[in-house]
């Protein structure tokens, strides 16, 4: 009779249990929180406006010599620059360089480094050994001098010449602390019994240890894209780089040099590339705790 009870129980939870949610999960994370939502929301409409922004204005910004650094109002949003163009054509225009190199960097870190790391941490002899030399190579060049070296050389006139520069000098950052998860997973026993069943290296590598850093690999993927704006929009600002287009980093440089720093009126051409680069640094920070509970089942409330 207690059987049976038990049973039926059994049946009738089984019976009224909720079906499964149809919400893709990635949306279901990002917008289960005001603050992700609305950080979410932001990043989208700064990918928008990479899109559509240069389409807004086809031709070269028009100067206005006689309204030099106006304030904002009705027909300049954000005011004028040093040459009387509008600030926020000029924000919109730049955006497309900005982000799509930003997006090309970020990916090719972490493709790179995210193989590097779980290659090395896997394998033993010559295979982690001298992967780890070129990643130790890799670490101890300065930075900032290679690229503006290498700005000299090669020109990079094209986001995709700046994305694929970034991304091959900064993946050994994400490399290390990759292999480092990589090691302490390597002796886990569904490792072992992975290996004991004769499952070939590359099959171990992407499907058993990469599912287990994946939290670790996207949040680097959101870090690396704020790097990399910061990295380039610098290296306009010293002037490192030969530019022919707008900039968010040459419009800081050319603000400064311009003289927006005597002029009251001209606060909103400082501010505005500044606080596009604060408002993605701020929405990536309040994106990175989903990448736990996007790749973690228990910890989606």
């Amino acid at each position: 009779m207690v059987i049976a009870t038990a049973d039926a129980i059994v049946d009738e939870t089984e019976i009224v249990a909720p079906p499964a949610s149809r919400v893709p999960l990635v949306i279901r994370v990002l917008f289960g929180r005001p603050t992700r939502a609305v950080a979410t929301v932001i990043l989208l409409l700064f990918a928008l406006m990479a899109i559509i922004g240069p389409m807004l204005y086809p031709n070269n910004l028009r100067v206005d010599p006689e309204h030099i650094f106006a304030g904002p109002s009705a027909k300049h949003w954000l005011g004028t620059d040093y040459a009387g163009a509008d600030v926020l054509a000029e924000i919109l225009v730049g955006s497309r360089y900005v982000i799509t190199s930003a997006i090309i960097a970020g990916i090719l870190m972490v493709a790179i480094g995210t193989a590097v790391g779980l290659i090395s941490g896997y394998y033993r002899g010559v295979a982690e050994s001298g992967l780890m030399r070129i990643t130790d190579f890799m670490l101890t060049l300065p930075s900032l001098p290679l690229l503006i070296v290498l700005s000299q050389k090669w020109k990079f006139g094209s986001p995709l010449m700046m994305g694929l520069i970034l991304g091959i000098t900064g993946w050994a950052f994400i490399a290390r602390p990759i292999r480092s998860q990589a090691l302490s997973l390597r002796e886990r026993g569904f490792l072992e019994a992975a290996r004991g069943l004769g499952l070939p290296a590359r099959h171990v590598i992407w499907r058993e240890i990469l599912p287990n850093v994946a939290p670790f690999v996207a949040m680097n993927l959101l870090l690396s894209f704020i790097g990399s704006i910061y990295a380039q929009t610098g290296l306009f600002f010293l002037g490192a780089v030969p530019y022919s287009s707008t900039n968010w980093g040459v419009m800081l440089r050319q603000a400064v040099e311009g003289g927006a720093l005597q002029a009251s009126s001209a606060i909103a051409y400082l501010l505005a590339p500044m606080g596009c680069i604060m408002l993605i640094n701020l929405c990536v920070v309040l994106l990175l705790d989903a990448t736990d509970e996007l790749f973690n089942p228990r910890l989606r409330g």
